[in-house]
């Protein structure tokens, strides 16, 4: 395995099949790696706020019996002289492993390319990776496997989220459609190192996205580095990709819906939907924790 995670393709099919079975078994059996990571460090680097991010990292640590620390950007040196080189460089000399939420993709690879300490990308513009892992996971938690299944996600196709599960689908074996507007289609690296790998297509359609589809996933149209005036243009242009009952019934019968949240009711979702019985978004939530400690002990073993 290499020694960071910064996009899900830095695992190998393998490798990401391994992770999500140690995150089943430290779910199954969390006492049995209690003392995993015991004496290990891990730091934190915040550039944008967070929930489910931060309070999954710092608890997973602790279960693993490591500590966590949390730094906020906003009160850091790092951009106000401080390069992220030097930063990546002395901060690997006290902790073992670290892991940023930042904006920019190219910040999180710099970071990496630094430190002496393995470096997890919490999340940056262009990838999601800690959420794909818990995606699948959960998938693999309610479906029993992964191939062959067949994942829609609806909207915002340049999105972390979607390039995160293009690529996370792709390797895993799971067929996945995305289906945004106009404009709104995912980044085409992405897309090219993903077709790769597996079977994607990329449509306008919602309804044939969605026809059959095992599992239904979207994501917020107001992303955080989305400014607010642009909420008004971005609602009309996403409208017909809200997951709806309508969408819903176009999935198999025991189809799952799934958001990384937080999520805004009668947006992207509509609230029959998201706390309906297909609904499995805390399942997912809760899965973002096994899956990190999953990894951090990878990482560190």
């Amino acid at each position: 395995m290499k020694k960071d995670f910064l996009k899900m393709t830095d695992l190998t099919s393998q490798e990401l099949k391994e992770v999500i079975e140690l995150a089943v078994r430290i779910k199954k059996n969390p006492e049995k790696y209690s003392k995993s990571l015991s004496g290990k460090t891990l730091l934190m680097i915040f550039a944008k706020p967070s929930l489910r991010t931060r309070v999954s990292f710092e608890t997973g640590m602790t279960k693993l019996g490591g500590h966590a620390i949390y730094y906020d950007i906003a009160t850091s040196p790092l951009g106000r002289g401080e390069t992220i080189a030097d930063t990546a460089k002395c901060s690997s000399r006290y902790v073992d492993i670290i892991s940023a939420r930042l904006f920019e993709h190219a910040d999180i690879v710099e970071l990496a390319k630094n430190s002496d300490a393995p470096v997890i990308n919490m999340l940056t513009n262009l990838t999601h990776p800690c959420q794909g892992l818990a995606d699948l996971m959960t998938i693999k938690e309610k479906k029993g496997k992964l191939e062959g299944l067949k994942l829609a996600y609806l909207g915002d196709g340049n999105n972390n989220v979607t390039h995160s599960l293009l690529l996370g689908c792709a390797l895993s074996g799971i067929n996945i459609s995305v289906a945004s507007p106009e404009g709104m289609m995912p980044d085409a690296s992405i897309v090219a190192e993903a077709k790769k790998l597996g079977k994607v297509v990329i449509t306008h359609n919602a309804g044939e996205a969605a026809k059959d589809a095992d599992v239904i996933v979207t994501d917020t149209w107001m992303s955080y580095h989305i400014r607010p005036e642009k909420k008004e243009e971005r609602v009309k242009k996403f409208r017909p990709y809200q997951v709806n009952s309508k969408i819903m019934k176009l999935a198999k019968k025991d189809a799952i819906f799934m958001h990384c949240l937080p999520a805004y009711r009668d947006y992207e979702v509509t609230a029959e939907v998201i706390d309906g019985p297909q609904s499995v978004v805390f399942d997912e939530a809760e899965n973002r924790m096994w899956t990190e400690m999953a990894l951090m002990v990878a990482l560190l073993k």
